[in-house]
C-alpha cells in the first residue's frame, strides 16, 4: 500500500512561527547564498519507492523551503493494521539526538560553564583513563573511545532483544567502552562512537544538576514549541500517532522484527529522542539561523574536519557535500527499526527531514541518501554509479560490517 501526500505551498513565513522565540538575539546576516535548484519531487518519490522495494515498510520525506512545504509518504506505518505512513507520524530519530545534546553543551559554553578545550576530567574526574581527552574531541568523535555498540550489536537481533527492556546508567555504558582498546590517540583521527555522546550526557547532567530530559525540554523543546519531540527514557513507548519501526535481521529473508517499543537505554543522550519531520525542520532551521546559541558557538559547531571525500564532522553536526556542489548540514540517525535524516543548507532556508521505518538494511540506507540529492540538487543531481557504496557503516555499531 502506498500513500502519497503532496502539500500545497504555504505563504512564506507561515512555518516560522514555531521558531520566532529566539533564545539569543539573531546577528545581522550576510547576503544569502544563491538558492539551490528546485527540489525534484518526482526524483524524491522514486527514491522512496525504491526503498520500499528494498524492504522498508514505509518511507517519507518533508522539504521546507523558506515557508514552502512539500511532503511525500509511501508505504506503511504499521504492518499489522495496514495504516499508511504520513508526515504527521512521530518516530525515533536515533543519532540526530547527538545534535540536541551538542546544542545544550554549546549553550553551557555560552554561559561560561564549559570550556570546549578543557579535559573531560575537569568536569568528570576519573571517568576516562586519559586526561588528554577534551570536550571538543568528544563532540567531534576524535576522542578514540571505543564504540560499545560494536560489541553490543555484533549480532543484530539477539543483541537488540538482550537490551530492549534494560535500563543502563551512563557509567555502565562508558565502562563497556573502556573494556576495549581505544581506536586512536585523543585528537588523532575521526572515529564515530556512541560512547562520546554518552559522555556528553554525563557532562550535561553534571554541569546543570538536572537530567538530560529536563535540559532538552527547557532549552530546546519548550522554547521552540516542539509538539512532537520527546525524551521518554526509560519509558518504552512513542506517545501519540507514530510509525512503527522494523528491524531487519542479519539472515537474508528472515521476518522483520517490530522494534518500536524499547527503552533505548543503550543510547540515551546519543540516540533516544523521538520527533517528527516538522519538528526536525523547526529545530535544524533554528540552529543554523543562529537562534539557539551565540554566533561564536555556532561557528564552533560548524568548524568541520574531514571524514572522507564527501563528508566532514564538526561538533555534533555533520556536513555532506552533494554532487551539485552544495553542502548541507545536519545529522543522520539510526536506531532499531528507523533510519532518519535531517539536513539543511547552511543558512537554514531549505531543510529536509526523511525517514525509512527499517534499519540494518544497507540497501535502504544507501538509497535514502538519494533524498538529499533530489531535495537540494534537484534534477541536476548526478546519478551515482550503479552498485557504488555510499555508506560503509551506520550510526549503530559503526565498526561492524553489514552485507
Amino acid at each position: 500500500m502506498n500513500v502519497t501526500h503532496l502539500a500545497s505551498p504555504l505563504r512564506k513565513g507561515t512555518l516560522l512561527g514555531t521558531v520566532v522565540l529566539c533564545l539569543l538575539a539573531v546577528p545581522a546576516q550576510a547576503a544569502p547564498a544563491a538558492a539551490p535548484p528546485e527540489p525534484d519531487l518526482a526524483g524524491l518519490r522514486g527514491v522512496l519507492d525504491k526503498a520500499l522495494g528494498q524492504g522498508a515498510p514505509g518511507a517519507m520525506v518533508r522539504i521546507d523551503d523558506n515557508g514552502t512545504v512539500d511532503s511525500i509518504a509511501v508505504g506503511l506505518a504499521d504492518r499489522g493494521d495496514g495504516r499508511g505512513l504520513g508526515n504527521d507520524d512521530r518516530f525515533r530519530i536515533g543519532s540526530i539526538t547527538k545534535t540536541f545534546s551538542a546544542v545544550v553543551l554549546m549553550q553551557l559554553a555560552d554561559e561560561k560553564k564549559l570550556d570546549l578545550d578543557a579535559s573531560v576530567d575537569r568536569y568528570l574526574p576519573g571517568l576516562l583513563p586519559d586526561r588528554g581527552i577534551t570536550v571538543r574531541q568528544v563532540l567531534g568523535h576524535r576522542s578514540g573511545l571505543y564504540d560499545y555498540t560494536d560489541e553490543m550489536f555484533a549480532k543484530t537481533v539477539p543483541g537488540f532483544e538482550a537490551v530492549r527492556s534494560k535500563v543502563f546508567t551512563y557509567r555502565q555504558l562508558v565502562d563497556r567502552s573502556l573494556r576495549h582498546k581505544r581506536t586512536n590517540a585523543p585528537g588523532a583521527a575521526y572515529a564515530y562512537s556512541n560512547t562520546n555522546f554518552v559522555v556528553a550526557g554525563m557532562l550535561i547532567e553534571k554541569l546543570t544538576g538536572n537530567s538530560v530530559r529536563t535540559e532538552y525540554q527547557n532549552r530546546i523543546f519548550k522554547p521552540l514549541k516542539l509538539r512532537d519531540t520527546f525524551y521518554v527514557h526509560p519509558g518504552t513507548t512513542i506517545p501519540g500517532r507514530h510509525a512503527k519501526g522494523y528491524l531487519t535481521p542479519d539472515r537474508s529473508g528472515a521476518e522483520l522484527v517490530d522494534a518500536t517499543d524499547q527503552t533505548v537505554s543503550w543510547a540515551q543522550s546519543a540516540g533516544a529522542v523521538i520527533s517528527s519531520t516538522q519538528d526536525l525542520h523547526t529545530f535544524l532551521s533554528a540552529l543554523l539561523r543562529g537562534r539557539l546559541m551565540s554566533p561564536a558557538q555556532l561557528a564552533q559547531m560548524e568548524r568541520m574536519l574531514p571524514v572522507n571525500s564527501t563528508q566532514a564532522y564538526g561538533l555534533g553536526l555533520r556536513r555532506r557535500d552533494l554532487s551539485c556542489g552544495i553542502s548541507v548540514y545536519g545529522h543522520t540517525g539510526a536506531v532499531q527499526g528507523y533510519y532518519s535524516y535531517a539536513f539543511a543548507t547552511k543558512d537554514g532556508r531549505r531543510s529536509l527531514a526523511a525517514l525509512a521505518n527499517t534499519s540494518n538494511n544497507a540497501a535502504v540506507l544507501n538509497t535514502m541518501l538519494g533524498t538529499l540529492e533530489s531535495a537540494f540538487c534537484g534534477k541536476q543531481a548526478k546519478l551515482r554509479r550503479a552498485g557504488a557504496v555510499v555508506e560503509r557503516s551506520e550510526d549503530v555499531a559503526p565498526g561492524v560490517v553489514r552485507h
